[in-house]
């Protein structure tokens, strides 16, 4: 008889109170036997010289060990020395440089020139690492020969830190990987330090790009944004024909969004989703890839329900007519008005039975869901917000591109897959200081991008450093171009938008 039909027969009172209790007395001699048994063996395991492991505390490694004997001592353990420490000196490097190179200054000529000092530095040539000795020569009124293709006093050819900003930002490779990247392919032995120091250097050295960037977008034509999570706060992309801005660690809050694009001035178009923070632009269209998706999740909770599936069919071929719409050269601007009108007219048809219902909040299972999108969709048609798209001019990209204006925000969603995941393996920055550094960068090569036939490391040097031969940038260049065209409106932030939102606690 097993447990379950003996406890069976007891509640039927087939098992009598003796029988239980001769049950109960044959189980605890049994019990007592097994713990006699287990007493013996523990006893022959102590005679054995096997006693139970103890758990120590304390560590109980060699070095540990070698610690404990030191302090018993009272002398410190001298640290081993790994090899050679310090920085390498001037004339070992240039020792090593295989050629040397003159410098002089811009139109001086070499007779009348004097030999300053002789910097060393590494240069990127066919794929491999070469160090140059460069003899800097002074020449008259104090004017020192520029080393070509270098930022600052660094010791890197600015090849190698647009490739290190790449693989770090663009690419999201760590530290460890960078320099051993570097060590294979171009035999440039880096340390972590220096990654990180040319990585801080090339940031200070590009923020006023940043805000010459920052003004731009202020003053573009369409935007599209979106955000995201992040280790620090939050991370926010602003895409425009003229600029591409990344802030990192920054608040979601319309605060922020009035900092970096103010909705009382901003003249364009915003392409978003439907977050109450971007509710008060004048001209705004919101995404049609968010609100299909919703609509399909309602056909998939309740596959059986007609009335979802026609739903989603029908707003799939609104939305493809408004594609086909836009794209059509034969409209004009009345005609292809007129044909948004129609389109209203067939969203309104579908959204405007549920939405007339006002049915009561918290429906059961799907039936809230769908209330909530019906209202979302009349909400948006009476604001104007379906068909923004259809109606507005296509925009031209610095490197002469055209694209038209999109109906969804999904080009902000995909510029932000990579800093999202870099947030879920944890390969984010964590203090401002880094989002800081971030934000310059990524927003520099992106935006360059913009400006670029074909976005390469030869056609990207070739354009920083076009940068230094003409004492400005392209976005210093097109920043011109658009004073010339607004005439003194050019709309601007008040302040640096790195020290708004992002402060430093020892920069004041």
């Amino acid at each position: 008889m097993d447990v379950e039909q003996f406890r069976e027969g007891v509640r039927r009172g087939e098992i009598s109170a003796d029988r239980l209790l001769d049950l109960l007395e044959s189980t605890l001699r049994l019990l007592e036997k097994a713990n006699a048994r287990i007493a013996e063996l523990e006893r022959r395991l102590e005679s054995l010289g096997q006693p139970t492991t103890t758990k120590l505390d304390e560590p109980y490694s060699v070095d540990a060990e070698e610690k404990r004997q030191a302090e018993r001592k009272q002398k410190k353990v001298k640290p081993k020395r790994r090899g050679r420490r310090g920085r390498k000196k001037t004339a070992d490097k240039i020792a090593q440089a295989a050629r040397t190179e003159a410098v002089y200054p811009a139109g001086a000529k070499a007779e009348d020139c004097r030999l300053s000092h002789t910097r060393v530095v590494w240069r990127l040539e066919n794929g491999q690492a070469v160090l140059v000795a460069y003899d800097v020569y002074r020449g008259p009124k104090n004017a020192y020969g520029q080393v070509p293709g270098v930022i600052g006093r660094s010791e890197f050819g600015l090849e190698f830190v647009l490739t290190i900003a790449h693989l770090t930002y663009v690419v999201g490779l760590s530290f460890d990987k960078i320099c051993m990247l570097m060590s294979f392919f171009q035999n440039l032995n880096l340390r972590k330090s220096q990654v990180d120091a040319l990585l801080n250097q090339l940031s200070r050295h590009w923020e006023s790009e940043f805000d010459t960037l920052c003004i731009l977008l202020a003053n573009s034509a369409v935007v599209h944004t979106d955000e995201t999570s992040w280790s620090l706060n939050s991370v926010w992309a602003f895409l425009s024909e003229q600029a591409r801005v990344l802030f990192f660690g920054v608040h979601k809050d319309a605060e922020t969004l009035q900092q970096i694009l103010d909705p009382a001035t901003f003249q364009g178009i915003v392409v978003s989703d439907d977050a109450a923070v971007y509710q008060n632009f004048t001209n705004s269209q919101k995404c049609w890839a968010h609100l299909l998706r919703k609509a399909i999740k309602l056909t998939l909770l309740d596959p059986q329900v007609e009335e979802y599936r026609r739903l989603t069919d029908r707003l799939l071929e609104i939305y493809r007519t408004a594609c086909r719409v836009q794209q059509d050269q034969r409209f004009g601007d009345a005609g292809r008005a007129a044909k948004v009108d129609e389109l209203n007219d067939q969203v309104l048809e579908l959204a405007f039975p549920i939405w007339a219902a006002e049915l009561a909040s918290h429906q059961a299972g799907s039936l809230d869901d769908y209330r909530k999108l019906c209202n979302e969709l009349m909400r948006l048609l009476l604001d104007g917000q379906l068909f923004v798209f259809v109606t507005a001019a296509a925009t031209t990209a610095p490197n002469g591109k055209q694209q038209a204006v999109s109906g969804t925000n999904n080009e902000a969603e995909r510029t932000l897959r990579n800093p999202a995941g870099a947030r879920d393996t944890h390969r984010t920055t964590k203090t401002v200081r880094g989002a800081r550094r971030r934000t310059v960068i990524v927003s520099v090569l992106e935006s360059t991008r913009q400006y670029l036939a074909q976005f390469t490391l030869p056609t990207l040097l070739a354009e920083i450093e076009r940068w230094t031969t003409r004492g400005r940038s392209c976005f210093t260049e097109q920043l011109r171009k658009l004073k010339r065209k607004l005439k003194g409106q050019l709309q601007q932030p008040a302040e640096p938008l790195l020290d708004a939102l992002l402060p430093l606690a020892d920069s004041g």
